[in-house]
Protein backbone atom coordinates (compact mmCIF):
# COMPACT_ATOMS: atom_id res chain seq x y z
CA UNK A 1 0.00 0.00 0.00
CA UNK A 2 1.37 3.52 -0.38
CA UNK A 3 2.61 5.16 2.40
CA UNK A 4 0.88 6.96 4.80
CA UNK A 5 2.56 8.80 7.23
CA UNK A 6 0.18 12.07 8.57
CA UNK A 7 -2.37 14.48 7.01
CA UNK A 8 -1.08 17.78 6.52
CA UNK A 9 -3.16 20.68 7.18
CA UNK A 10 -3.14 21.99 3.58
CA UNK A 11 -6.68 22.73 2.33
CA UNK A 12 -6.88 22.53 -1.33
CA UNK A 13 -8.15 25.77 -3.48
CA UNK A 14 -9.91 23.77 -5.79
CA UNK A 15 -12.63 23.45 -2.48
CA UNK A 16 -13.68 20.18 -3.60
CA UNK A 17 -13.22 16.50 -1.67
CA UNK A 18 -11.44 15.83 1.66
CA UNK A 19 -8.26 18.36 1.13
CA UNK A 20 -5.97 16.70 2.62
CA UNK A 21 -2.94 15.29 0.87
CA UNK A 22 -3.10 11.47 2.19
CA UNK A 23 0.57 11.24 3.83
CA UNK A 24 3.90 13.24 3.61
CA UNK A 25 6.07 12.53 0.27
CA UNK A 26 8.81 10.26 1.55
CA UNK A 27 12.14 11.49 0.27
CA UNK A 28 14.15 9.70 -2.19
CA UNK A 29 17.79 8.65 -0.54
CA UNK A 30 20.52 11.11 -1.72
CA UNK A 31 22.36 8.58 -3.28
CA UNK A 32 19.36 7.77 -5.88
CA UNK A 33 18.91 11.16 -6.28
CA UNK A 34 22.65 12.05 -7.31
CA UNK A 35 22.45 8.77 -9.44
CA UNK A 36 19.04 10.51 -11.24
CA UNK A 37 20.88 14.04 -11.21
CA UNK A 38 24.11 11.98 -13.15
CA UNK A 39 21.99 10.07 -15.63
CA UNK A 40 19.79 12.92 -16.58
CA UNK A 41 22.75 15.29 -17.03
CA UNK A 42 24.74 13.13 -18.96
CA UNK A 43 22.12 12.63 -21.50
CA UNK A 44 21.94 16.71 -21.72
CA UNK A 45 18.83 16.77 -19.88
CA UNK A 46 18.53 19.64 -17.43
CA UNK A 47 15.48 18.89 -14.82
CA UNK A 48 15.72 15.65 -13.25
CA UNK A 49 12.77 14.29 -12.98
CA UNK A 50 12.80 12.54 -9.34
CA UNK A 51 8.93 12.64 -8.80
CA UNK A 52 5.37 12.44 -11.19
CA UNK A 53 1.91 12.94 -10.79
CA UNK A 54 -0.13 10.06 -12.49
CA UNK A 55 -3.45 12.14 -14.06
CA UNK A 56 -4.72 8.74 -14.97
CA UNK A 57 -6.20 5.64 -13.38
CA UNK A 58 -7.20 2.01 -14.08
CA UNK A 59 -5.02 -0.06 -16.75
CA UNK A 60 -2.95 3.25 -18.01
CA UNK A 61 -2.06 4.33 -14.49
CA UNK A 62 -1.04 0.43 -13.97
CA UNK A 63 0.75 0.06 -16.41
CA UNK A 64 2.69 3.50 -16.24
CA UNK A 65 3.90 2.25 -12.35
CA UNK A 66 5.00 -0.86 -13.97
CA UNK A 67 6.76 0.32 -16.74
CA UNK A 68 8.98 3.28 -14.74
CA UNK A 69 9.44 0.68 -11.36
CA UNK A 70 11.06 -1.95 -14.18
CA UNK A 71 13.42 1.18 -15.77
CA UNK A 72 14.39 2.21 -12.50
CA UNK A 73 15.51 -1.03 -11.67
CA UNK A 74 17.41 -1.83 -14.40
CA UNK A 75 19.05 1.74 -15.03
CA UNK A 76 19.52 2.63 -10.80
CA UNK A 77 19.02 -0.85 -9.38
CA UNK A 78 16.33 0.37 -7.32
CA UNK A 79 12.39 -0.01 -8.51
CA UNK A 80 11.90 3.16 -6.39
CA UNK A 81 13.78 5.48 -7.93
CA UNK A 82 11.20 7.54 -9.34
CA UNK A 83 8.14 8.41 -6.44
CA UNK A 84 5.04 7.60 -8.17
CA UNK A 85 1.72 9.67 -6.84
CA UNK A 86 -1.57 8.74 -7.98
CA UNK A 87 -4.77 10.56 -8.29
CA UNK A 88 -7.48 8.62 -6.12
CA UNK A 89 -11.24 9.12 -6.19
CA UNK A 90 -13.99 8.25 -3.97
CA UNK A 91 -14.96 5.05 -6.38
CA UNK A 92 -11.24 4.56 -6.83
CA UNK A 93 -10.63 4.03 -3.04
CA UNK A 94 -13.56 1.45 -2.73
CA UNK A 95 -12.89 -0.52 -4.93
CA UNK A 96 -9.28 -0.55 -3.74
CA UNK A 97 -7.75 0.11 -7.01
CA UNK A 98 -4.72 -1.16 -8.34
CA UNK A 99 -3.23 1.90 -9.15
CA UNK A 100 -3.59 3.45 -5.74
CA UNK A 101 -2.05 -0.07 -4.24
CA UNK A 102 0.99 -0.18 -5.73
CA UNK A 103 1.64 3.44 -5.94
CA UNK A 104 4.33 5.43 -3.34
CA UNK A 105 1.46 7.83 -2.18
CA UNK A 106 -1.65 9.16 -2.96
CA UNK A 107 -3.00 12.10 -3.02
CA UNK A 108 -7.66 12.68 -2.74
CA UNK A 109 -9.49 14.12 -5.90
CA UNK A 110 -13.46 14.42 -5.95
CA UNK A 111 -15.69 11.85 -7.79
CA UNK A 112 -18.25 11.81 -10.27
CA UNK A 113 -17.57 12.37 -14.06
CA UNK A 114 -13.91 12.91 -14.89
CA UNK A 115 -14.34 17.06 -15.57
CA UNK A 116 -14.31 16.56 -11.86
CA UNK A 117 -10.88 14.48 -11.62
CA UNK A 118 -8.76 13.26 -14.61
CA UNK A 119 -9.56 15.39 -16.97
CA UNK A 120 -9.79 18.75 -14.61
CA UNK A 121 -6.47 20.60 -15.90
CA UNK A 122 -7.28 22.93 -12.84
CA UNK A 123 -7.49 20.35 -10.31
CA UNK A 124 -4.49 18.48 -12.46
CA UNK A 125 -2.14 21.64 -11.87
CA UNK A 126 -2.99 22.14 -8.37
CA UNK A 127 -2.56 18.64 -7.11
CA UNK A 128 0.77 18.36 -8.94
CA UNK A 129 2.13 21.78 -7.42
CA UNK A 130 0.87 20.74 -3.85
CA UNK A 131 2.77 17.49 -4.03
CA UNK A 132 5.73 19.00 -5.30
CA UNK A 133 5.94 16.50 -8.11
CA UNK A 134 8.21 17.37 -10.74
CA UNK A 135 6.60 16.48 -13.67
CA UNK A 136 2.82 14.75 -14.71
CA UNK A 137 2.05 11.77 -16.66
CA UNK A 138 -1.27 12.16 -18.03
CA UNK A 139 -1.60 8.67 -19.62
CA UNK A 140 -4.44 8.53 -22.54
CA UNK A 141 -8.12 9.44 -22.30
CA UNK A 142 -9.23 11.77 -20.01
CA UNK A 143 -7.04 15.46 -19.97
CA UNK A 144 -4.19 13.68 -22.02
CA UNK A 145 -5.24 15.84 -25.21
CA UNK A 146 -6.40 19.00 -23.77
CA UNK A 147 -3.44 21.49 -24.81
CA UNK A 148 -4.59 23.72 -21.69
CA UNK A 149 -2.53 21.01 -19.36
CA UNK A 150 0.66 21.25 -20.96
CA UNK A 151 0.21 24.74 -20.53
CA UNK A 152 -0.94 25.19 -17.29
CA UNK A 153 1.87 23.15 -15.78
CA UNK A 154 4.44 25.31 -18.03
CA UNK A 155 3.61 27.97 -15.83
CA UNK A 156 4.16 26.19 -12.89
CA UNK A 157 7.47 25.21 -14.01
CA UNK A 158 6.04 20.92 -13.75
CA UNK A 159 7.04 19.23 -16.49
CA UNK A 160 4.31 17.40 -18.94
CA UNK A 161 5.19 14.23 -20.25
CA UNK A 162 4.15 14.71 -23.48
CA UNK A 163 3.92 17.32 -26.50
CA UNK A 164 3.75 20.66 -26.14
CA UNK A 165 0.60 22.48 -26.19
CA UNK A 166 1.31 24.07 -30.10
CA UNK A 167 1.79 20.37 -31.28
CA UNK A 168 -1.36 19.07 -29.50
CA UNK A 169 -3.46 21.47 -31.00
CA UNK A 170 -2.08 21.21 -34.08
CA UNK A 171 -2.16 17.82 -34.47
CA UNK A 172 -5.76 16.89 -32.55
CA UNK A 173 -7.06 19.21 -35.46
CA UNK A 174 -8.61 17.48 -38.15
CA UNK A 175 -8.28 20.85 -40.46
CA UNK A 176 -4.58 22.01 -38.59
CA UNK A 177 -3.54 18.74 -39.34
CA UNK A 178 -4.69 17.95 -42.60
CA UNK A 179 -2.69 21.43 -43.69
CA UNK A 180 0.33 20.26 -42.33
CA UNK A 181 0.41 16.70 -44.36
CA UNK A 182 -0.30 18.94 -47.25
CA UNK A 183 2.63 21.82 -46.41
CA UNK A 184 4.68 18.30 -46.07
CA UNK A 185 3.42 17.23 -49.47
CA UNK A 186 1.74 14.06 -48.15
CA UNK A 187 -0.88 13.12 -50.01
CA UNK A 188 -4.24 13.87 -48.85
CA UNK A 189 -8.50 12.64 -49.79
CA UNK A 190 -9.62 15.78 -52.02
CA UNK A 191 -11.34 18.07 -49.48
CA UNK A 192 -12.05 21.38 -48.87
CA UNK A 193 -9.02 22.22 -48.00
CA UNK A 194 -7.48 21.07 -50.99
CA UNK A 195 -6.54 24.20 -52.56
CA UNK A 196 -4.80 25.93 -49.97
CA UNK A 197 -1.19 26.45 -50.11
CA UNK A 198 1.15 26.55 -47.08
CA UNK A 199 4.90 26.26 -46.53
CA UNK A 200 6.26 24.05 -43.75
CA UNK A 201 7.72 26.86 -42.22
CA UNK A 202 4.68 29.10 -41.88
CA UNK A 203 2.86 25.61 -39.57
CA UNK A 204 5.83 25.06 -37.51
CA UNK A 205 3.86 26.44 -34.34
CA UNK A 206 0.46 27.72 -35.33
CA UNK A 207 -1.05 27.94 -39.36
CA UNK A 208 -2.55 31.63 -39.69
CA UNK A 209 -6.07 31.80 -39.05
CA UNK A 210 -6.65 33.66 -42.62
CA UNK A 211 -5.52 30.13 -44.16
CA UNK A 212 -7.06 27.70 -41.54
CA UNK A 213 -10.79 29.58 -42.58
CA UNK A 214 -9.61 28.93 -46.39
CA UNK A 215 -10.38 25.24 -45.45
CA UNK A 216 -13.90 25.52 -43.76
CA UNK A 217 -17.40 25.70 -45.09
CA UNK A 218 -19.07 28.14 -42.68
CA UNK A 219 -23.16 27.00 -44.40
CA UNK A 220 -25.05 24.94 -46.19
CA UNK A 221 -24.78 25.95 -49.31
CA UNK A 222 -20.74 26.25 -49.04
CA UNK A 223 -20.84 22.58 -48.05
CA UNK A 224 -22.95 21.68 -50.89
CA UNK A 225 -20.74 23.80 -53.16
CA UNK A 226 -17.35 21.57 -51.94
CA UNK A 227 -19.19 18.27 -51.98
CA UNK A 228 -19.85 18.94 -55.46
CA UNK A 229 -15.78 19.62 -55.97
CA UNK A 230 -14.87 16.78 -54.35
CA UNK A 231 -17.36 14.60 -55.17
CA UNK A 232 -20.16 12.02 -53.75
CA UNK A 233 -19.99 10.04 -52.03
CA UNK A 234 -18.27 12.60 -49.10
CA UNK A 235 -17.86 13.20 -45.43
CA UNK A 236 -18.84 16.55 -43.51
CA UNK A 237 -16.91 16.80 -40.64
CA UNK A 238 -16.26 18.62 -37.62
CA UNK A 239 -12.42 19.54 -36.83
CA UNK A 240 -12.63 19.17 -33.01
CA UNK A 241 -14.90 15.80 -33.02
CA UNK A 242 -13.84 12.13 -32.55
CA UNK A 243 -15.35 9.31 -31.02
CA UNK A 244 -18.15 8.55 -33.64
CA UNK A 245 -19.46 12.09 -33.22
CA UNK A 246 -19.43 15.07 -35.54
CA UNK A 247 -19.26 13.10 -38.65
CA UNK A 248 -21.60 12.31 -41.73
CA UNK A 249 -21.62 10.43 -44.88
CA UNK A 250 -24.03 12.20 -47.42
CA UNK A 251 -24.36 11.29 -50.89
CA UNK A 252 -25.89 14.31 -52.38
CA UNK A 253 -27.30 17.57 -52.11
CA UNK A 254 -30.05 17.04 -50.04
CA UNK A 255 -28.53 14.83 -47.64
CA UNK A 256 -26.03 17.92 -47.00
CA UNK A 257 -28.91 20.13 -46.03
CA UNK A 258 -30.71 17.22 -43.94
CA UNK A 259 -27.22 16.55 -41.98
CA UNK A 260 -25.04 19.36 -41.89
CA UNK A 261 -26.55 21.04 -38.71
CA UNK A 262 -26.34 17.99 -36.95
CA UNK A 263 -22.60 17.77 -37.54
CA UNK A 264 -22.48 21.61 -36.04
CA UNK A 265 -24.53 20.58 -33.15
CA UNK A 266 -22.82 17.48 -32.00
CA UNK A 267 -19.44 19.48 -31.46
CA UNK A 268 -20.94 23.61 -30.75
CA UNK A 269 -18.21 25.96 -31.67
CA UNK A 270 -15.83 23.33 -34.04
CA UNK A 271 -14.91 24.27 -37.46
CA UNK A 272 -16.54 22.54 -40.29
CA UNK A 273 -15.14 20.55 -43.23
CA UNK A 274 -15.58 18.68 -46.31
CA UNK A 275 -13.64 15.47 -47.52
CA UNK A 276 -14.08 13.06 -49.92
CA UNK A 277 -15.38 9.51 -48.71
CA UNK A 278 -12.69 6.67 -49.05
CA UNK A 279 -14.70 3.77 -50.04
CA UNK A 280 -13.41 0.13 -49.88
CA UNK A 281 -10.37 1.77 -47.84
CA UNK A 282 -8.71 0.47 -44.95
CA UNK A 283 -7.29 2.73 -41.81
CA UNK A 284 -3.78 2.62 -40.84
CA UNK A 285 -1.69 4.08 -38.55
CA UNK A 286 1.65 4.33 -37.86
CA UNK A 287 3.13 5.37 -33.85
CA UNK A 288 5.83 8.48 -33.87
CA UNK A 289 7.40 9.32 -30.92
CA UNK A 290 9.74 12.64 -31.67
CA UNK A 291 11.70 14.70 -28.89
CA UNK A 292 12.80 18.26 -28.89
CA UNK A 293 16.35 17.22 -30.03
CA UNK A 294 14.99 16.42 -33.67
CA UNK A 295 14.88 12.35 -32.84
CA UNK A 296 11.93 10.43 -34.56
CA UNK A 297 10.94 6.88 -33.38
CA UNK A 298 8.63 5.09 -35.32
CA UNK A 299 7.03 2.16 -32.97
CA UNK A 300 5.52 0.09 -35.35
CA UNK A 301 2.14 0.02 -37.22
CA UNK A 302 -1.44 -1.00 -36.81
CA UNK A 303 -4.86 -1.31 -38.52
CA UNK A 304 -7.87 0.39 -37.25
CA UNK A 305 -10.43 -0.88 -39.66
CA UNK A 306 -12.69 -2.54 -37.61
CA UNK A 307 -14.77 0.29 -36.44
CA UNK A 308 -18.60 0.90 -35.42
CA UNK A 309 -20.32 4.10 -35.70
CA UNK A 310 -16.96 5.26 -36.99
CA UNK A 311 -15.44 4.32 -33.58
CA UNK A 312 -12.49 2.35 -33.55
CA UNK A 313 -13.00 -1.17 -31.97
CA UNK A 314 -10.15 -3.54 -32.66
CA UNK A 315 -6.66 -2.42 -33.54
CA UNK A 316 -4.77 -5.14 -35.52
CA UNK A 317 -0.75 -4.48 -34.95
CA UNK A 318 2.02 -5.04 -36.79
CA UNK A 319 0.85 -4.59 -40.69
CA UNK A 320 2.62 -7.13 -42.80
CA UNK A 321 1.20 -6.02 -45.97
CA UNK A 322 1.43 -1.93 -45.56
CA UNK A 323 3.81 -0.63 -48.41
CA UNK A 324 6.45 1.79 -47.13
CA UNK A 325 5.14 5.21 -45.97
CA UNK A 326 7.58 8.12 -45.03
CA UNK A 327 7.46 10.41 -42.60
CA UNK A 328 8.80 13.93 -44.35
CA UNK A 329 7.81 16.61 -41.47
CA UNK A 330 7.26 16.92 -37.84
CA UNK A 331 5.62 19.45 -35.73
CA UNK A 332 7.68 20.73 -32.82
CA UNK A 333 8.55 17.46 -29.97
CA UNK A 334 5.71 14.96 -29.62
CA UNK A 335 3.56 11.87 -30.00
CA UNK A 336 1.32 11.25 -32.36
CA UNK A 337 0.17 9.13 -35.25
CA UNK A 338 0.58 9.21 -38.93
CA UNK A 339 -3.05 8.22 -40.15
CA UNK A 340 -3.09 6.96 -43.53
CA UNK A 341 -6.16 5.28 -45.90
CA UNK A 342 -5.01 2.42 -48.25
CA UNK A 343 -7.76 1.83 -50.87
CA UNK A 344 -7.89 -1.55 -52.40
CA UNK A 345 -5.95 -0.36 -55.65
CA UNK A 346 -3.05 0.80 -53.25
CA UNK A 347 -3.52 4.24 -53.06
CA UNK A 348 -2.55 5.87 -49.60
CA UNK A 349 -3.79 9.17 -48.31
CA UNK A 350 -3.36 10.69 -45.47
Amino acid sequence: MPEVISKPSLTLSVGHGNGYINGVLPLRSPATKSEVDRFCHALGGTKPIHSILIANNGMAAVKFIRSVRSWAYETFGTEKAILLVAMATPEDMRINAEHIRIADQFVEVPGGTNNNNYANVQLIAEMAEITHVDAVWPGWGHASENPELPDALNAKGIVFLGPPATSMAALGDKIGSSLIAQAADVPTLPWSGSHVKISPENCLITIPDEIYREACVYTTEEAIASCQVVGYPAMVKASWGGGGKGIRKVHNDDEVRALFKQVQGEVPGSPIFIMKLASQSRHLEVQLLCDQYGNVAALHSRDCSVQRRHQKVIHFLYLRSLMCCSCKFCCHYCRFRVIYVLYLNTWHYF
